[in-house]
């Protein structure tokens, strides 16, 4: 429809201007321009046939050669004309395309820049342009910072750091301490720099330093020492109690013996008479001695099992995600990806937020060692809510995996396939969940390494397990001729 009409329009114009002269097929060319900016290569074709039938039409040729040499060529120079127009519209098309994909670099090189802390530098250290960012570390002024000296900007900033800044690089990194910007009254953040050198034809600027905010990870640092005390705190508590434990039970034996003995010594030396009175008290006085001592066995034993810790009402994921500074340090440190997939909703428990945490690093610690050395290491500590059930923790990794006939005896106290280990970290782990009233399971997973998991009750459902284990303990006591039964 273009071509016919474009063509038909170029008809009517050639034939009002023909009593003006001969034009032939120069008004029907902008006919084929027209089409070939609005339409494909057919219309251009067609809109070129069109024209050399009108022409035929109009114009009276002397021999049939004439005319087939003159449509000839208006046909290669109408096509050609048609190709050039095609080129442009697609070069305009491109450049559109072009200016529109530069706009919106532009754009995003702005915001990456305006929220980088950049500065640029002169050959002689003065300050040429300041990002927002940097003038927010640096507690500066964009306009009162430009053409001053660096160093007044950030105190420290010498002739050495400047020479080390036009070789480019680290000029001062967390390794060599970092600057902190700021006066002593507001001390700013700690900073890195790290310096690019521009080309010589770039002037002003000659060098730029990207600024770096060391605060945060100053922070994590500092709670990771704190937390890692806190751990270690009671890491040693547990230690103590699992060998009083330990020392509780294998004292009992030879203290029962002891006072059997006295008992019988002292029955003896009554059948002598008032004679022995002097020595049956003397071994009524230690056989008292002996009782008393088994007496604070089994109070100890008491305290260990039952145990003296503070439960408080708890958000289960949070206790986990408290720990993700120290595992993502844990990690870089062994080139172990330890990942955390938690869920945040329904996770109200009753727990001893201290200890569950003691028993979490126990086993991503255990696991981390699993998997230290292989190829694509990883260390995955889940939470899931399980409803009116609780709420479980797991903790998985790709290792090998745990022998099936050594599942019963890595619990064991002192018990250890560790250079220098005490045996004791899953031993008091297993401690620490069961006074929660949990049990520790270890399985294999999908991946043959181990996953250890634990599911932590609800607040109504943990006053109802205490209530059953101390009625339990309490009914089924024996009598027993010793106090350290």
């Amino acid at each position: 429809m273009i071509a016919c009409l474009a063509v038909l329009l170029a008809t009517l114009v050639r034939s009002a201007l023909e009593p003006f002269g001969n034009f032939y097929y120069l008004p029907l060319v902008p006919a084929v321009i027209v089409t070939a900016l609005l339409a494909q290569r057919g219309a251009v074709a067609l809109s070129i046939l069109l024209a050399i039938g009108a022409n035929l039409w109009l114009v009276h040729r002397e021999s049939v050669l004439d005319a087939a040499t003159n449509a000839a060529l208006f046909a290669v120079i109408a096509w050609v004309i048609a190709e050039v127009c095609r080129r442009l519209i697609d070069a305009l098309e491109q450049a559109r395309a072009l200016t529109r994909d530069l706009a919106l670099r532009e754009m995003l090189l702005d915001t990456i820049v305006a929220t980088t802390p950049i500065v640029t530098l002169d050959r002689e250290g003065r300050t040429r342009r300041v990002t927002p960012a940097a003038a927010d570390l640096l507690r500066v002024d964009r306009e009162a910072a430009m053409a001053q000296p660096f160093g007044t900007l950030l105190p420290g900033f010498d002739d050495a750091a400047l020479a080390k800044a036009r070789q480019g690089g680290e000029v001062l990194g967390p390794s060599s301490g970092p600057w902190t910007s700021g006066n002593i009254n507001t001390p700013g953040p700690s900073l890195t720099l790290h310096a690019n050198v521009l080309p010589d034809d770039i002037a002003p600027e000659h060098i730029v330093l990207t600024l770096g905010d060391q605060s945060q990870a100053e922070t994590i640092r500092k709670g990771e020492r704190d937390l890692n005390d806190k751990l270690s705190s009671v890491w040693r508590l547990n230690s103590m109690g699992e060998m009083a434990a330990t020392l509780a039970h294998e004292l009992n034996q030879p203290l029962t013996a002891a006072t059997v003995y006295l008992h019988a010594g002292q029955a003896e030396l009554t059948r002598l008479g008032t004679v022995a009175e002097g020595p049956a008290k003397t071994i009524d006085l230690a056989k008292t001695q002996l009782l008393r001592a088994g007496d604070i066995i089994r109070r100890m034993r008491e305290q260990v099992a039952t145990g003296s810790r503070s439960f408080t009402e708890e958000r289960a994921s949070l206790i986990v995600l408290d720990l993700a500074p120290v595992f993502a340090l844990t990690g870089q440190d062994t080139d172990t990806t330890i990942a955390l997939d938690v869920e945040e909703d329904d996770d109200q428990v009753l727990a001893d937020r201290i200890q569950i945490q003691q028993a979490l690093a126990n086993l991503v610690r255990n696991a981390v060692d699993a998997v230290i050395g292989r190829e694509g290491a990883r260390v995955t500590v889940t939470g899931r809510t399980l409803g009116a059930d609780g709420y479980e923790i797991a903790v998985c990794d790709n290792g090998d995996g745990i022998p099936e006939d050594r599942i019963d005896s890595i619990f064991h106290p002192m018990a250890t396939t560790k250079a220098g280990g005490m045996g004791l970290g899953l031993s008091v782990t297993r401690s620490i969940v069961e006074s929660h009233g949990a049990t520790l399971v270890v399985s294999r997973n999908s991946q043959g390494g181990a996953t250890f998991s634990f599911r932590l009750p609800r607040p109504t459902e943990f006053e109802i397990w205490r209530a059953r284990t101390l009625f339990s303990s309490s009914t089924t006591t024996l009598p027993c001729a010793t106090p350290w039964c």
